[in-house]
């Protein structure tokens, strides 16, 4: 039996995305069913049910400077995708062809199995990194008219208005103009404006800039709601921290290039180094021991950690040694943090 093409093409990007497990793994183990999401005639719609955006060979080009250098990747539909680099890498000139401010010399952009369009405009929410409010207007009046910019009739927008001013805790701000407010509160006005016509796909700039650890967190909550309810995101940061903390998936540019991309996880495992924190009581000589490489010893008042690398097999005496407890042994995966400095490292700014 074949699908109804009309059918799936009819289908909300937040309806597709709440099939979406069930199609990857029945794509996954059920080989028809790939060949068919590879045909011509079905693999836009299959796209649709996979992947919010296609990254496919972008480049950018200025003067006298190359922003992006034949760049792919896919965003999945409904998670956090971390866009990661050194400042000069290249994010910010992806994100503005996104938002279709400038357009790639090579390459194309698919927003739901579709070339991306002036009319997909709608279904994107953005907060850029320059947060763009008029300081003179008042907050509820800021509000209204990002809400009918972006379509939305008069009294649905006087609805999620008033719903987003109470989850922020911001009703008594409905009258104070925008340059009355502190930056906080005016980083909450511009996450309001971006996210509350309810965007298929959402592009955060360095969202978390100016907040203190309280707001940060409301504003990573509300965030994992918004993936909870279909949402895809994309978060631009430098803090790898809150990397590691919300994104599902990232790509890491450097010099306009990829040079990394996958599961947090996975990206971070790549570049494990067989390096291994074995932490005891007792009293142990490390240069004693056979077929590893002390990377660093670090010695407390209650217990040490040993950080060292096999050279061979590992030596089994190390755990039988009765002048020692373990109290825990660890492989060392690398953080984010430590991701980003190896793979960027000799980078240079604009």
């Amino acid at each position: 039996m074949l699908l109804d093409k009309t059918k799936i093409a009819s289908f909300s990007s937040r309806h597709l995305y709440l099939i979406n497990p069930i199609i990857h793994s029945f794509l996954q183990y059920h080989q028809p069913f790939v060949e068919l999401a590879q045909s011509q005639d079905y693999k836009p719609y299959f796209c649709l049910l996979m992947e919010i955006i296609q990254v496919k060979e972008v480049s950018k080009f200025y003067a006298n400077h190359t922003a992006l250098n034949n760049v792919s990747f896919d965003v999945p539909k409904g998670k956090i995708f971390g866009l990661l680099g050194p400042n000069g890498a290249g994010k910010t000139s992806l994100i503005r062809i996104i938002n279709q401010i400038t357009a790639p010399d090579q390459g194309e952009i698919i927003f739901n199995g579709q070339p991306l369009t002036k009319e997909h405009i709608k279904q994107i929410g953005y907060l850029p990194e320059e947060r763009g409010l008029y300081k003179k207007m008042s907050v509820y009046d800021q509000l209204m008219y990002f809400a009918r910019l972006r379509g939305m009739n008069r009294t649905d927008a006087h609805h999620r208005i008033n719903n987003w001013l109470e989850k922020f805790e911001a009703t008594t701000w409905k009258k104070k103009k925008i340059e009355e407010l502190s930056k906080g509160m005016q980083q909450k006005i511009q996450f309001i404006v971006t996210v509350m016509h309810n965007p298929d796909f959402i592009i955060l700039d360095e969202p978390f800039t100016g907040f203190d650890p309280k707001n940060t967190q409301i504003i990573k909550d509300e965030i994992m709601n918004l993936k909870a309810n279909g949402a895809s995101i994309m978060l631009s940061t430098h803090r790898m921290e809150n990397v590691e903390a919300i994104c599902d998936n990232v790509v890491l540019l450097n010099k306009a290039k990829v040079v990394t991309q996958g599961t947090v996880m996975d990206v971070r495992n790549s570049l494990k180094d067989n390096t291994f924190s074995l932490t005891f009581t007792g009293q142990l000589d490390p240069t004693q021991i056979a077929n590893i490489e002390v990377k660093n010893v670090a010695q407390r008042q209650t217990d040490t950690t040993l950080l060292f690398s096999y050279k061979g097999n590992p030596d089994i005496q190390l755990f039988n040694d009765p002048s020692i407890n373990i109290t825990e042994y660890r492989e060392v995966i690398p953080s984010m943090q430590d991701v980003f400095l190896t793979l960027t490292d000799n980078s240079s700014d604009e």
